[in-house]
């Protein structure tokens, strides 16, 4: 690759950060990576810039260092799709994640709902909750934290080992609590210190907080649930049809996310479908 020299040190970063993803793409999950000093002398640049790019693509979760090895490409991704149900509305189902997944109770304990969670849950503060802390696991690697408040009238007599040997909701549904659909809202954060140390991340990683609300088939809330994933090996794709046009609202200038203005003024989006990507360390 030849640098411009002309563009400056940013031109050459964003050079190098293409070269490195073109050459991820060319290998296969676990390859080697040349050296920096091998790279550097490929693409004539110093090693701050060579190393400007190399941490990009490790905080995407592209490469991976192992100290006293070098670079490896990052391990093949284990993929969640969210499809649609078929029912004709907005609703997805969630085929279970590939990959072997744990469960390791960190907090289990019964509180007040208090004012902020018994609004969402639609219970008086002084309502008991079973609030209890999860370290989910990915073929024995820790992937994300999730904090669950649910109603303890709806699950008596759970214990830690139960949400460890089993899936809470086949566990609410044994009580004869039926979940029926969720909201789900996902925005980036990063991560405490206390959570990378959880999570075997640096501190102030790059991380993903879902936020969940559960509810019956009657509408009623049954779980609150809101979840740390790690930015790093977590990464979500949505795919949109546009195969349905529909006339827009006059004067609607709402954004679809991604897509140039205008570019959908005349017509309507499809279904969508959403996959999660979760990378397992090596």
């Amino acid at each position: 690759m030849a640098t411009d020299s002309s563009g400056g040190a940013g031109l050459k970063r964003d050079q190098v950060r293409e070269y490195l993803r073109e050459l991820v793409e060319s290998l296969t999950p676990g390859d080697p990576v040349p050296s920096e000093r091998t790279l550097c002398a490929q693409l004539g640049v110093s090693r701050p810039t060579l190393r400007a790019g190399v941490d990009e693509l490790v905080a995407a979760g592209l490469l991976v260092r192992e100290h006293g090895r070098g670079m490896f490409v990052a391990p093949a991704k284990i993929v969640q799709e969210l499809t649609p149900s078929g029912g004709g509305g907005p609703s997805f189902s969630v085929p279970r994640a590939s990959g072997s997944w744990t469960s390791r109770v960190l907090e289990f304990s019964s509180m007040p709902a208090g004012a902020a969670i018994g609004r969402k849950l639609w219970l008086s503060p002084p309502t008991p909750i079973l609030h209890i802390v999860l370290l989910r696991l990915v073929d024995g690697e820790p992937m994300a934290i999730e904090h669950l408040h649910i109603p303890a009238a709806l699950l008596p007599g759970l214990a830690p080992a139960d949400l460890e040997r089993g899936d809470l909701y086949q566990l609410m549904a044994a009580r004869g609590v039926h979940v029926h659909q969720a909201v789900q809202a996902i925005e980036p954060t990063v991560v405490s210190d206390r959570e990378a140390r959880l999570l075997a991340v640096p501190a102030l990683s790059p991380a993903l907080r879902f936020e969940r609300l559960t509810t019956d088939a009657s509408g009623g809330p049954v779980e609150y649930v809101h979840s740390l994933y790690r930015g790093d090996r977590y990464r979500i794709v949505s795919r949109i049809s546009l195969a349905d046009p529909s006339p827009a609202t006059p004067g609607d200038s709402r954004h679809h996310p991604g897509i140039p203005p205008g570019d959908l003024s005349t017509r309507g989006t499809g279904p969508t479908v959403t996959t999660g990507d979760i990378q397992p360390l090596l």
